[in-house]
């Protein structure tokens, strides 16, 4: 189950028009993967009008890169956001990862075909389905993309075995 943090930041994003994909943990928690995490991440379409609805929205939650040592609290530009790499920001509610791509350079319109989409109430999202997300934490290595593997497979058995 999503944090209230998460899923305000989450409707945030979506009521801006922000087009953009969950992946990470909470990609895994909103297909019933019993995974902690402590950020929310997402991998935006990075095309001019997606990347100034991400800008303002992302000002009207305070967000600013992380860490910030020298606390100077900077705020993402659209140059930011139109690049390749990871942005890491600290909002007034909670991490939020925007990943301008995952390994392997897929991008918001390579992972497309790789979504499923979930609703909750009132809010539709994009989410990154769970066969692609193990794979794309496999290809991380990191360790603890490493360990979440088998549970975000374990939890894809079980929905597919609920149909």
């Amino acid at each position: 189950m999503l944090s209230i943090e998460f899923r305000k930041l989450l409707e945030a994003l979506s009521q801006a028009g922000a087009e953009f994909i969950v992946v990470g943990g909470c990609a895994a928690v909103l297909q019933d993967g019993p995974i902690s995490t402590f950020d929310l991440d997402i991998v935006h379409k990075r095309t001019p009008e997606n990347i100034d609805r991400l800008v303002a929205v992302l000002a009207s939650l305070d967000a600013h890169f992380y860490p910030d040592f020298a606390r100077r609290k900077l705020p993402p530009r659209a140059s930011d956001l139109a690049g390749r790499g990871h942005i890491l920001l600290s909002t007034k509610l909670g991490r939020l990862d925007v990943l301008c791509e995952l390994t392997g350079e897929r991008g918001y319109a390579e992972l497309l075909p790789h979504t499923t989409e979930i609703s909750a109430d009132t809010l539709h999202l994009r989410v990154l389905d769970l066969p692609t997300l193990a794979r794309v934490k496999a290809e991380a290595g990191r360790p603890k993309d490493l360990l979440a593997v088998p549970i975000i497979i374990a939890a894809y058995e079980e929905r597919r075995k609920r149909g």
